[in-house]
Order: C-alpha cells, then structure tokens, then sequence
C-alpha cells in the first residue's frame, strides 16, 4: 500500500469496514473490532493513525509485531488476515490489518462474538451467533437433507412424483430417467439418503396430505380475505396442511376467489376487461419464492396469504440469510436457497424459472402492469413481500361482483372527496342521472350504504346531511 492509497482510505472516515487506531496498545479492542468485521463484509485496522484521520505512525519492533500476532491467535476459528507496513518519511509506520468476511462465522474473540454496527463494535446476541452456526453447517447438515424418520417411499403421492419428472423432462430441465419408479425418481432427485432413507425435502414436496400430522406441522398454509386494511374482521379464512405442490394450488385458488378485480379498456377493441389488480404470475413468484426459502424447522411455521382492500402479502416463517439483505433482494443478487433440495425440484418442475431471480421477476411484471415494486418486510421471525395498488383502483368484486353504480360512485368519490348524497349523484355519469332525479338519488343512497357495509366508503354527520369518502379502499399515497 502506497503513502497516497494510505491517505485515501483514511479520508473515508471510521465505518463499518474501517476502524483507526492511534497505538497497537489498542490492540485488544482492534482484534474485537476485527472479529465483528469477520462476521460481517470483512474490514481494515489501521494502527498508528488517530480517530480523527490524522495520520502520525509509531514504532514497531519484534517484540510489537509479536504481541500483536498473539493477540490475533485469541480469535477462533483461527484465521490468518493480511497484515502490511507502510513506511512514513518520519521513519515511523503505520500498520494494516485486513480480513474479508469469515467463512466459518461465527468468529469469536477470546470466547466472545462480536458484530460491527456503523463504525462501533457490539458483542453479538445468541440468537444472531446460533445463526450463523446453522448457516455455516448448512452445505452438510441442514433440516432438509435430514432423514424424516419412520417415513416411506409409499407415504409419498406417487402420482406427484411421476408429474414431476414427466414435467422436468419435458422442459428439458431432467434427462429421461427411463423409470417412473417413486424410489429411482426420488434417488435421482437427490432426496433419498444414500442408505435409502426418505428425507425430509421429500416429505415436503410430496406428502401426502392424510398423513403429514403429527409429524410436519409446519407444512401448512394460512389464507385470509379481512374486510378493510385491518385485521378486525375476516371474510375469509382458512388453515390447511398438505404437502407444497397441493399448498400452492390452494393458495392460488383462494388467491383468484378473493383478489380484488379492476375493470381495464382493452386497447384496440374499446372493450372492457375484468382483471385482478396484482398479476397472478408475479403473485405466483412470490409464493414459489416462499415455499423454497422458508425455514421449515420452525414447528409451528408456515406461509400465509393475507388479502386487504389497499394490500396483499405474502408472509414465510423464517428472516434472510448469508448476510443477505432487502437491498439485495430487490437487484441481481446470487442465488442462496436456504432449502435447495426443495428449490432445485420447483425450478425442474418448471414453478420457479431462473435462479436468484424471483424478486427481480416480481419487480418487472408489477412494472409492465403499472404498479410500484413490493416492499419486502423482515422480522419477528417471518419475512413478508407485500403487492400494493397504484393509486386508487375502483373495485368491481370484493366479496361479490360491484355494481356498476357503486363503481361509478367510488370513482366520484375518489376524484371529489367528502361529499354530500346530492353533489356525488350529479357527477355521477348515464344512465344513474336520469330524470326522475330523486329516484336516482335513492338508488344511490342506497349503493352508499351497501358501500359502507363492504367497509369501501365511510361517512361522517348524521341523517341526509352526512358526508361520504373513500373510507379503506385500494389506495395508496
């Protein structure tokens, strides 16, 4: 490292990839810092220059370079960072320590971990340190490569099994195994141990459904349709087990029984067609990406669907792993199934398509319909993509077909706010102003009212003189 490259990286200022330290008397508080920074995306300590950039050396004998190596030695697993001298024209020097980040976290500092949090060091939770103990065995030992005890290949769906391959081999993404024996189809798929035991991603993928309790709990979805942006009153609600091809199916039917509906003018044909407001193939992605990245060894585990008025999510027992972050998600990132066994069958059966790219595959259809990218939410144990609406988009069902009136009034009220009965009915279009006016301006009442039973319209004061709003529509800032 030159004088010049020296002073650049010191202009960047302490960070979580920068620590400076004015002595190597600080030695014990830099190793602690480097041990975080193993933890993490790796990082330099600097001796010999002050906190505040100023770049002044020190002297380093044997006996220093000595003492600092047998501090280094305190941390396990052992490592080995690059350690470089650079010269100053006063005949001191400072010291570089480097580390990338730690292959087999988490590393430990005399007994402790550590973790860098911006430009301090913190000792890392248990939770976070156990894990990284699973992530760092999960090339070997992982919940899905397990054997599932007492299973058989027989308490498999056969006829799940043999779709399968037969799909994989037509999309090319399988050689022709020659056999549609369950055993030889799931030995090449890799989920039979090598003394023939079922494992538990076999048990995942095809289960069959009678007798998945006691045993997989976890293999279980959750779907709600609430009335309004809340969850104070379902209108639907459903709780089943079944393996994760029979799970998907569910979840996409209750997915096209319950998803809002938007009417849209074909173009060209000047014709109206009736569609959901989310396209079902990036809702699809979502839940695919669900079923192969959740953590299937948390017992009481599943993936939900929730379905709002302004909202959809799609929530997986589990948090992001291998250091990956929101951020990454959400542009071109290495693919890191947390369940490969699991993901590598949805990609041959053709549910997933290309790899690390699902978040990616999401974003471009949500944009070719129109609507923003979804938010991806991460904590208490779950990760949540969440498909949110451009605007406000009148409804033509929410738990059955709208009216034609009541879409029209959604539509005046949300161009004109809180208005009076009478002012919404004259901007309301043919044929609902027709020339029995009050006749019409019954009807409407009456819609309003059939509105705010469905929790789409709100109203405040009391008897004709009350004024209506979109109350919990599908709308977004």
């Amino acid at each position: 490292m030159t004088r010049t490259e020296l002073e650049r990286i010191v202009a960047e200022r302490e960070s979580a990839t920068l620590e400076l330290k004015a002595t190597t008397g600080q030695r014990t508080d830099a190793c602690r810092t480097l041990t975080g920074m193993l933890n993490g995306s790796g990082g330099r300590v600097l001796f010999g220059v002050d906190p505040d950039g100023t770049i002044k050396g020190q002297g380093f004998s044997d006996r220093t370079m000595e003492q600092l190596a047998g501090e280094l030695s305190h941390i396990e697993p052992t490592v080995l960072p690059n350690v470089e001298r650079i010269e100053l024209e006063s005949g001191k020097s400072v010291i570089s320590v480097s580390v990338g980040s730690g292959q087999l976290r988490p590393y430990e500092f005399k007994g402790t971990a550590y973790k860098r949090v911006g430009n301090t060091t913190t000792e890392m939770g248990v939770h976070e340190t156990d894990q990284m103990l699973l992530e760092r065995m999960h090339g070997t030992s992982r919940w899905e490569n397990q054997p599932a005890d007492g299973w058989k290949v027989e308490d498999l769906d056969e006829e799940e099994i043999v779709r399968t391959v037969k799909e994989a081999t037509r999309r090319g993404r399988l050689a022709d195994p020659g056999t549609m024996n369950p055993a030889d189809i799931l030995r090449g798929l890799g989920l039979l141990s090598r003394s023939g035991q079922v494992l538990r991603a076999a048990v995942v993928l095809f289960g069959k459904r009678t007798l998945l309790l006691p045993d997989f709990p976890q293999c279980r979805l959750r779907l709600a349709r609430f009335r309004g942006v809340d969850r104070d009153e379902f209108l639907d609600s459903r709780d089943m087990h079944g393996n994760a091809f029979q799970l998907l199916q569910a979840a996409q039917g209750f997915l096209v029984d319950n998803l809002p509906v938007v009417s849209r003018v074909q173009p060209g044909i000047f014709e109206r067609v009736d569609e959901p407001i989310y396209p079902p193939d990036a809702l699809r992605e979502a839940l695919a990406n669900a079923f192969c990245h959740r953590d299937y060894s948390i017992g009481g585990g599943s993936v939900a669907i929730a379905i709002y008025d302004d909202r959809v999510e799609v929530t997986s027992s589990g948090t992001l792993h291998f250091g990956l972050t929101v951020e990454d998600l959400l542009r071109p990132h290495e693919s890191l199934p947390w369940n490969p066994l699991i993901a590598r069958v949805f990609y041959m059966r053709g549910i997933v398509e290309q790899w690390g790219r699902g978040i990616q595959k999401i974003i471009r259809l949500l944009d070719e319909a129109g609507l923003p990218s979804p938010e991806i939410e991460v904590g208490r144990g779950a990760v949540t993509v969440r498909f949110l609406p451009s605007g406000y988009v009148v409804p033509t069902r929410v738990q059955h077909n709208l009216s034609e009136r009541q879409q029209a009034i959604l539509t005046a009220l949300a161009a004109g706010g809180h208005m009076l009965p009478r002012s919404l009915q004259a901007l309301l279009p043919e044929p609902f102003n027709a020339d029995d006016a009050e006749l019409e301006l019954r009807r409407t009442r009456e819609a309003l009212k059939e509105l705010l039973s469905l929790g789409l319209v709100g109203h405040s004061g009391h008897g004709r003189g009350s004024r209506w709003f979109i109350a919990r529509g599908l709308k977004t800032e």
